[in-house]
């Protein structure tokens, strides 16, 4: 490990998680690691098969060698390894384990470290109408600044029309370079809307922080993903609110599914005594880590933590560690369960593989994968709500018991 440091390798660990929504199943990453496959000697070089892949070796060998014998057309070389490898890792049967073609390798980093350039928005196909539409625009983007909604519909991009099937060929129209602009056609409500927004670097999931209840000086924050910087805007923020003279703090977890777990456990680190256990992992061969709490913390105040069934992965090792610490009453609904940790590897070609390594469990060793973790006071939304990411206050039955709690304190 360190002879790959000094390579200038920058090394993370990967989680990834799953958000389910009416529209659209998307995978977020939590955690990255880049490594490299390579001798000591620096040539890359990928991992020589093993004797239970042998089987598999002579059966390609097989097909391969039929194909060029009979086979009328021409083949594609390049094609044939990447749909390969896409079919073995398909054959593994694990969701969170995949192939990312090089092609796709820098879009699908920017998106794990949170940044990228455009104009902010997430969006979905909508196959009703069969077109794109925003799901809803990157708090301070472009997109949101400009008048962007959630359920417009695109129906052009510098005056081209895009389907929901295009909606690839329609996101890398509207990517491209800071300060350059592009022109939306939006169908809102019937009407026919432009746009005219201008690229920029995106941060894709600031902090919101705000004090809530002056008389009862409670503050809260909503942490909607764990990116690069996390921990230290979560820390500046949590400091700001300290400065009105918050007494407790609502840390709002809903709907983030992961991010980077050192940013995670940063967040911990805040809160939880030094050199207590944060995190514990296992991989294939039992072998076992624990990550430790490594600063005294800077946050001493009753803590609650909202939570829902979309509360995934990183998120639920900072809500398992407060939990089992007693440092936070957690509400809402039981999260996830994603208790399972990727590596991300860049290949010699430039793609890249993610690979599931390890499992995590709570400072408890209380298991989190196909589990989930259960809040100590259940609150179920009101059914009037039809889109979990658009709660209003009035229908957040959750925050106003947060709330309720804190006053009686």
């Amino acid at each position: 490990m360190e002879e790959e440091n000094n390579r200038g390798h920058k090394i993370y660990k990967v989680i990834m998680l799953i958000v389910v929504t009416a529209f659209v199943t998307f995978i977020a990453t939590s955690v990255g690691l880049y490594q490299y496959f390579a001798h000591s000697d620096g040539n890359y070089t990928l991992l020589e098969s093993s004797n239970n892949n042998s089987n598999v070796v002579k059966e390609l060998e097989k097909i391969m060698s039929i194909i060029d014998k009979y086979y009328l057309g021409d083949t594609n070389e390049d094609s044939l390894i990447e749909n390969t490898i896409q079919g073995y890792i398909n054959g593994i049967g694990d969701k969170y384990t995949e192939y990312i073609s090089k092609e796709d390798m820098e879009d699908y980093t920017n998106q794990i470290m949170g940044n990228y350039v455009g104009i902010g928005i997430y969006m979905v196909a909508n196959e009703e109408n069969n077109l794109i539409q925003v799901l809803s625009p990157i708090k301070e983007s472009p997109a949101e600044k400009a008048g962007l909604l959630p359920g417009d519909l695109i129906t052009k991009v510098d005056g081209i029309e895009y389907t929901a099937d295009q909606m690839t060929a329609a996101s890398n129209k509207i990517k491209g370079e800071a300060g350059t602009k592009v022109k939306l056609e939006i169908l809102r409500d019937g009407t026919k809307l432009e746009f005219e927004l201008e690229r920029a670097e995106i941060h894709m999931n600031p902090i919101t922080a705000k004090v809530l209840e002056q008389n009862n000086k409670i503050g809260y924050m909503e942490v909607v993903s764990f990116d690069e910087g996390t921990g230290e805007d979560f820390k500046t923020k949590f400091e700001q609110l300290k400065g009105q003279n918050i007494e407790s703090l609502i840390i709002d977890l809903r709907n983030n599914g992961g991010g980077l777990v050192s940013e995670a456990l940063e967040i911990a680190d805040y809160i939880i005594d030094k050199g207590e256990t944060l995190l514990i992992t296992v991989d294939k061969n039992n072998k076992e880590e624990i990550e430790k709490a490594k600063a005294k913390p800077i946050i001493d105040m009753p803590i609650i933590l909202l939570v829902n069934e979309n509360t995934a992965s990183a998120s639920e090792i900072l809500a398992g560690a407060l939990k089992d610490h007693n440092k936070a009453k957690i509400i809402g609904t039981k999260t996830y369960g994603k208790g399972v940790i990727q590596q991300l590897m860049t290949l010699e070609d430039g793609s890249g593989l993610k690979v599931t390594i390890e499992e995590y469990f709570t400072p408890n060793r209380n298991k989190i994968n196909g589990v989930g973790i259960e809040p100590d006071d259940v609150v179920e939304l009101p059914d009037t709500v039809e889109n979990i990411l658009m709660v209003t206050q009035e229908e957040d039955t959750q925050l106003k018991r947060a709330i309720e709690i804190l006053q009686n304190k």
